[in-house]
C-alpha cells in the first residue's frame, strides 16, 4: 500500500489523473470501467499477481489495447521477460526512477492516444456497415517482419541479428544515420532498432528524422542503451522512440520487445487498411479527397460521448473560404475546384495524426481534434489560418497564383450535454463574428477560452 501511495503522489505531482487498486481484481474491474491510458501494475499484489491480470487486460478485446507497465522489486532479467511476454510494455524496477517512470507514462500515453482514435475510426465505418473483420493484437504474426539496425559495434549487430531471425525476421543494417534514414524511406520496416552508444554519431537524431516523415513517423523505434542513461532515454521517448533495452542485451528480452512493437504496429496497420478500405465514397468528399458531412455526423456524437466519458474536451474548427464566390466568378469554377483543394491538402498538413478534416459544403470546412482543449485549439486555428493565407496558391489561370484567405470559428466541446448541433453551432456563430470582424482571423466562443488568451490571438490580422 506504501508503493501504491508513493507511485500515485509523484504521477499526481505531475498533473496526471490517478486511479488506484489494491488488488488484481480490483485493478481489472477499474480498467474495465474506467478505460484508463495507462495502467502501472505491481507484481506481488494479494491474490492475483501482476502477470495474470496483465494477460487478463490483454485478452480482453475492449482493454487490449490499454498500455501496461509492470512495477516490481524483482530485478532477475527472467522476471522482465515474463512481463513482457504477459503483454507488458515495460518492466521498472523498484525503487523506480522518476525520469524513467514519467517518460515512460507519457509515451505510453500518446500511443494509446493513436490507438484510442484509430479504433474510433474504424468504429465508425462499422457504424456504416463497412466494418471488415475485427482484430485483435495478440493474433498479429511477427513473422517475416522486416527490421532496420543501426549499430556499429559488429558482436551487438550478430548478437541482434541471430535472436532475430529465430522469428524469422529479415534484418538489415546501414552503416550510419544517413544511409538509415535513406533506406527507412525508400522501403518498409516493420521496426527500426537504433543503438545510443554509437561512437561517432548521435542515435538521437535519427530518432528525430524518423518522426519527421511522413513515411517513417507510425514505424516503431526501439533503442538501445547502456545501463544507467536514463536521461538519453527520456529524451529519446519525447522524440517518439516506442521501446529500449538496455545493454549487454539479453535475447530473450530483446525478441519479447520485438514481438510487442511488431505486433503493435501490424495490429495498428491492420486498423488503418480496414478503416481505409471500409470508407466508401459515400463518407469522403470526392473534390478534396477530405471526409464529408455524413462521417461528421456519425463519428462526433461517439466523440463527445467519449470525452464527456473521460472528461478531455474536443475542439472544432469551422472555417471557410473569404471571398470565395470571388474567385469562382473571376477565374471559373474549375480554379474554384484547385482552391477548394489545396486548402484541403494545407489543412491536413498542419494538423495531428489523430485530428481529422472534413469539408462540410461549398467551401465550408470543420476540423475535429481529440484531447484539445480552447487555447491549443486556437493557436492550431491561428497557425492554419497563417498557412493558408500566408502562401500564394499557385492556379492554372493566366495570373498564375492568388492570395487565399479563411476565417475561422473555435468551440470547444466533451462536457455531459453536450451534442454535435450545439457545438457546431457555437463553432458557426464565432465563424460568422469572424467574418463580420473583417475576415481572414479567428474567432473562439469564449465560454471555455480564458479571457487571455483571447486578447492575445484575436487581434485583427494576426
Amino acid at each position: 500500500m506504501p508503493n501504491v501511495k508513493l507511485l500515485a503522489a509523484k504521477l499526481t505531482r505531475e498533473y496526471f489523473d490517478v486511479l488506484t487498486a489494491y488488488n488484481g481484481q480490483q485493478a481489472l474491474d477499474l480498467v474495465k470501467t474506467e478505460s484508463p491510458d495507462i495502467v502501472l501494475l505491481d507484481v506481488m499484489m494479494p491474490g492475483m499477481d501482476g502477470f495474470e491480470v496483465c494477460q487478463r487486460i490483454r485478452s480482453d478485446p475492449e482493454t487490449m489495447h490499454i498500455p501496461v507497465v509492470m512495477v516490481t522489486a524483482l530485478s532477475d532479467i527472467s522476471d522482465r521477460v515474463r512481463g513482457l511476454e504477459a503483454g507488458a510494455d515495460d518492466f521498472l524496477t523498484k525503487p523506480v526512477n522518476d525520469i524513467a517512470l514519467f517518460a515512460r507514462v507519457r509515451s505510453l500515453v500518446r500511443l494509446k492516444m493513436m490507438m484510442d482514435e484509430w479504433r474510433l475510426r474504424e468504429s465508425t465505418s462499422g457504424h456504416f456497415g463497412m466494418l471488415i473483420n475485427g482484430v485483435s493484437m495478440l493474433s498479429e504474426s511477427t513473422e517475416k517482419a522486416r527490421v532496420l539496425v543501426l549499430e556499429d559495434s559488429p558482436l551487438d549487430l550478430d548478437k541482434i541479428t541471430e535472436t532475430l531471425k529465430r522469428d524469422g525476421a529479415d534484418v538489415f543494417s546501414a552503416a550510419n544515420c544517413a544511409a538509415s534514414l535513406a533506406r527507412a524511406l525508400a522501403e518498409e520496416f516493420d521496426l527500426v532498432i537504433v543503438s545510443l552508444t554509437l561512437l561517432n554519431e548521435d542515435g538521437l537524431r535519427l530518432c528525430s528524422q524518423l518522426r519527421s516523415h511522413e513515411r517513417t513517423r507510425q514505424v516503431p523505434i526501439l533503442l538501445m542503451i547502456d545501463e544507467g542513461d536514463l536521461q538519453r532515454v527520456a529524451k529519446g521517448l519525447e522524440l517518439g522512440a516506442n521501446d529500449y533495452v538496455i545493454k549487454p542485451i539479453d535475447r530473450n528480452e530483446l525478441q519479447a520487445r520485438f514481438r510487442t512493437q511488431v505486433r503493435r504496429k501490424r495490429y495498428q496497420d491492420r486498423l488503418r487498411a480496414n478503416y481505409e478500405q471500409s470508407l466508401s465514397l459515400a463518407l469522403t468528399d470526392s473534390l478534396t479527397g477530405v471526409f464529408n458531412r455524413r462521417y461528421v455526423s456519425a463519428h462526433l456524437p461517439r466523440l463527445l460521448d467519449r470525452a464527456a466519458d473521460s472528461n478531455k474536451p474536443v475542439s472544432i474548427l469551422m472555417f471557410d473560404i473569404d471571398h470565395f464566390k470571388l474567385v469562382n466568378d473571376t477565374y471559373g469554377h474549375d480554379i474554384g475546384d484547385e482552391v477548394l483543394r489545396e486548402v484541403a491538402v494545407r489543412s491536413a498538413r498542419n494538423l495531428r495524426n489523430f485530428d481529422l478534416v472534413a469539408r462540410l459544403g461549398g467551401e465550408e470546412f470543420v476540423v475535429i481534434m481529440p484531447d484539445t482543449d480552447g487555447e491549443a485549439a486556437l493557436q492550431v486555428a491561428e497557425r492554419l489560418r497563417q498557412r493558408i493565407g500566408d502562401t500564394r496558391f499557385e492556379i492554372t489561370a493566366p495570373v498564375k497564383e492568388i492570395t487565399v484567405t479563411v476565417s475561422v470559428g473555435v468551440a470547444v466541446g466533451g462536457r455531459v450535454g453536450d451534442t454535435v448541433d450545439t457545438l457546431i453551432k457555437r463553432a458557426d456563430e464565432a465563424l460568422y463574428e469572424a467574418k463580420r470582424s473583417g475576415r481572414n482571423r479567428v474567432i473562439a466562443d469564449k465560454r471555455d477560452i480564458p479571457l487571455s488568451v483571447l486578447q492575445s490571438l484575436q487581434q485583427p490580422g494576426t
